[in-house]
């Protein structure tokens, strides 16, 4: 009976130990979920938020995207004007940081690679696919690999930007600093000459348009000239051979009539030898009538052939005279690249690309440059023009990869003098410089400023798309790679002989040899 008792206690005790355990334990997760919805709350406060500078601005020079912060910032003369947070690429489809510009526009486009899907208010900054548009912001990295941005804000920004404006992914959080140096002292614009470049353009796209109409000129009456000469040319070689003939025929029966042994061999080869210099004589005045009635269409025709190379080559140069003057009313870029040793200079023509989407930017320039130490890396730095200011031009700097500090790097590179002589006269605000280990992505071509990728950084989202097919000089409807159009701008590309290796770490000394380009 005790032992029942007792047992019976044990029960309850129990029972009433679990009851009020499960009231603890709910006391908890009540007490708790204030708290974790507090945290979540704060979190969505900690993103970045959509901004505007309490200032007037002026027009975006560039945008910079930090993958760490998940945030845009746009920044004009002054400094920065807008801020929003994006989304860029979930793992193994990362958005690669690098140096871009904008190279396409598209208000109302729709995804080929991805079921057709919106993406407003589009901003391409490589070919391949990569670009900045409105899409839905989950709080953080989500895209495929482009830059998402707040719906409303890729709307105002859209149409804000222009073609060529730089787009700076970068993996920190980097920022624009003023900054001064010897060789950004070089880049001096001549008053006189931006002045006079407008008209100096204008008259030679005319120069040009009317070169251009004389060498067309010139080639048809070349064309003529060599169609009706033809058959007269035709005629003196048959005429020349046959003469050839008879001449030899008439040597032949001369020495016959000499080797003669009798009066009958002898009377048969003076017959043959008569023969054959009637036929000698007949083919030699018809030769001489014919090369008489000839001669002044034959000169004429090879005349026009001259005066028509003459024309090619004039058209040519003012062509690209023309050319130099439309694009020094352009800002220019310059890339230098440690990995290829090479200086690389873009300018936009504005001219619509010859196979549709994009415009076409003017690669002419391209040389080797000095850089000391070769095998110590530079960093990647972009240095912007952003203004005049009374020693010629205010710069700003921005790092995205150290290696050395801007200044450093700037130390190390000599810019070779007949690039500077060509393009610092007439460089204007909004002209850059980039400075990188790197070398140009392959993704670089005719359609596009500069695209550059860091190679120790994630690239899924740029190295998993195909590449972006080009049209290449030299195909059918396009040229031959120096095609010079009337109005002086012509099409100078080929793809980049160096391309960037996907996904790839830099060497201390790996090197690509240059290649000269023409002027």
């Amino acid at each position: 009976m005790v032992d029942r008792l007792t047992s019976a206690k044990s029960t309850a005790a129990i029972r009433h130990w679990a009851s009020s355990a499960v009231a603890m334990f709910a006391a908890m997760v009540a007490l708790m979920a204030p708290t974790a919805d507090a945290t979540a709350k704060q979190a969505r406060r900690a993103q970045p938020a959509e901004t505007t500078a309490p200032r007037e601005a002026g027009e975006p020079i560039m945008a910079i995207v930090s993958i760490k912060s998940q945030q845009v910032t746009i920044y004009d003369a002054d400094g920065w004007i807008l801020r929003a947070p994006v989304s860029t690429g979930v793992k193994e489809r990362e958005t690669p940081a690098g140096v871009f510009a904008i190279v396409e526009k598209n208000k109302d486009h729709r995804s080929n690679m991805y079921d057709d899907a919106s993406m407003p208010n589009m901003q391409r900054i490589t070919w391949n696919g990569l670009a900045l548009h409105g899409g839905p912001l989950p709080g953080y990295a989500a895209s495929h690999g482009c830059v998402r941005m707040p719906f409303g804000f890729a709307e105002k920004l859209f149409g804000k930007t222009r073609i060529g404006m730089r787009v700076i992914i970068s993996p920190g959080d980097a920022v624009p600093v003023d900054f001064s140096h010897p060789a950004l002292s070089l880049f001096v614009p001549n008053a006189e000459v931006i002045a006079a470049a407008p008209a100096k353009a204008e008259t030679l796209s005319r120069d040009a348009a009317d070169a251009a109409t004389t060498a067309d000129e010139t080639k048809k009456t070349a064309a003529t000239a060599a169609r009706g000469s033809a058959p007269l040319a035709a005629s003196l070689r048959k005429l020349e051979r046959l003469k050839a003939r008879a001449d030899a025929e008439l040597l032949s029966a001369d020495k016959a009539v000499a080797a003669a042994k009798t009066e009958q061999a002898r009377a048969k080869a003076e017959d043959r030898k008569q023969k054959a210099a009637a036929k000698a004589a007949e083919l030699g005045t018809q030769f001489d009538t014919v090369k008489t009635d000839a001669s002044s269409k034959l000169d004429a025709a090879s005349s026009a052939k001259e005066a028509a190379k003459t024309a090619q080559t004039k058209k040519a140069d003012i062509a690209k005279a023309a050319l130099d003057a439309k694009l020094a009313l352009e800002p220019v870029s310059i890339y230098i690249s440690r990995a290829t040793r090479t200086l690389y200079v873009r300018r936009n023509t504005h001219k619509p690309a010859p196979d549709g989407g994009g415009e076409v930017f003017d690669a002419t320039i391209e040389v080797p440059v000095t850089i000391r130490d070769p095998g110590k890396p530079l960093g990647t730095h972009v240095f912007t023009a952003v203004a005049r200011n009374d020693a010629g031009l205010r710069w700003t700097a921005v790092t995205i990869e150290n290696g050395d500090d801007a200044k450093k790097a700037l130390d190390r590179i000599t810019i070779p003098k007949e690039v500077l002589d060509r393009i610092a006269p007439t460089a204007l605000p909004r002209s850059s410089i980039v400075v990188s280990d790197e070398p140009l992505s392959e993704e670089t071509n005719y359609r596009t400023e500069f695209v550059a990728v860091l190679s120790d950084q994630p690239q899924g989202g740029f190295i998993t798309r195909k590449p972006s097919e080009v049209l290449m000089a030299g195909d059918d409807g396009w040229g031959n790679g120096s095609r010079q159009d009337a109005d002086g701008f012509g099409f100078f590309f080929q793809r980049n002989p160096n391309p960037q290796p996907s996904n790839t770490r830099r060497g201390g000394g790996q090197f690509f040899p240059p290649v000269q380009r023409g002027w």
